[in-house]
């Protein structure tokens, strides 16, 4: 990243947050840390229960972080969860500076026993997905919707109240695996591959023929992913979006991020950064200067910008 110090005058004014599935895991490390830089953070979470023990958790922690952080029930899946939220942040703070969408899904369904057996010693960290788990088709769209269209459903719900910010940021939690040299289906990759012509159309029909050829069993002979397939394409729609977003909104500043491989509940514990770790990224991209430098558009693996 080629500037990682943070925007001070940005954390001169006070500052409102949503962080999207931030009951736990990274997302709640970044509510605290951005709570911690004097943000007032959204905290949301789909289970009401699980939002207000992650509150509960908070208490220990620095009385002042503490009170910089609320609890709101969200939904991505459901727009009148979203709608509520859009009524609360108007409602009680009249304007947005950060999105952060981090609400996400795996898509698959693991055999905790073959897990297990594969968990390599030689290879601390490896997971043979292709070999742990099956993709049936209804979480495979349960993926899309929720790691692509609810952060879209999230950006467009929010483009408003953001836009009231003299300094609106939006920051997309995605993946590695979203790289398009893993999007091994040719007619897919060059469309999310060709910025010019790039529109979410393109990308709609590319997540519509990968969910018509998963729901026929046929990804292997249409060559898409092998495995995790709805999760790649989620992350690889995330991150063309992200790209025509910033040419869309250029006094924003959007980004898409792949954290680094995080311990996390999404990836059965076994990776290898600590979610403080993890968070640290994405709380960077959040308080980049507003530089004038074009950092916007972009994706970083952890603090560095990458290749799509």
């Amino acid at each position: 990243m080629s500037a990682v110090e943070e925007d001070s005058d940005f954390l001169a004014t006070q500052r409102y947050a949503i962080v999207t599935g931030s009951n736990k895991g990274i997302g709640l490390e970044v509510c605290k840390q951005l709570a911690s830089k004097g943000i007032l953070v959204v905290l949301t979470a789909r289970d009401e229960n699980k939002g207000k023990k992650a509150m509960e958790t908070l208490k220990d922690h620095a009385l002042s972080q503490h009170a910089n952080i609320v609890f709101h029930q969200l939904d991505v899946l459901d727009p009148s969860s979203i709608s509520s939220l859009v009524d609360f942040i108007k409602s009680k703070y009249g304007k947005l500076d950060i999105l952060v969408n981090n609400a996400a899904v795996l898509g698959v369904n693991v055999d905790f026993h073959a897990l297990e057996a594969s968990i390599d010693d030689k290879e601390p960290g490896y997971i043979n997905w292709g070999e742990v788990s099956t993709q049936p088709y209804n979480l495979g769209e349960e993926c899309i919707q929720t790691n692509y269209y609810g952060a879209k459903r999230m950006i467009e719900a929010f483009t408003p109240l953001l836009s009231l910010s003299e300094s609106p940021r939006i920051v997309n939690v995605s993946s590695s695996s979203g790289k398009l040299k893993f999007v091994i289906n040719e007619w897919a990759s060059n469309i999310l591959n060709d910025i010019k012509a790039l529109s979410e159309e393109g990308i709609d029909e590319i997540l519509e023929v990968f969910l018509k050829d998963l729901k026929e069993d046929s990804l292997e002979t249409k060559n898409w992913p092998a495995f995790l397939s709805a999760y790649t394409l989620s992350n690889a729609a995330m991150n063309a979006y992200t790209r025509l977003l910033a040419k869309k909104h250029p006094s924003f500043i959007i980004n898409s991020v792949c954290p680094g491989y995080v311990k996390t509940s999404i990836n059965y514990l076994s990776g290898f950064l600590n979610v403080e770790e993890g968070a640290q990224s994405i709380t960077k991209l959040v308080l980049l200067p507003m530089d004038g430098q074009g950092q916007s558009g972009l994706f970083f693996y952890r603090d560095v910008i990458s290749s799509f």
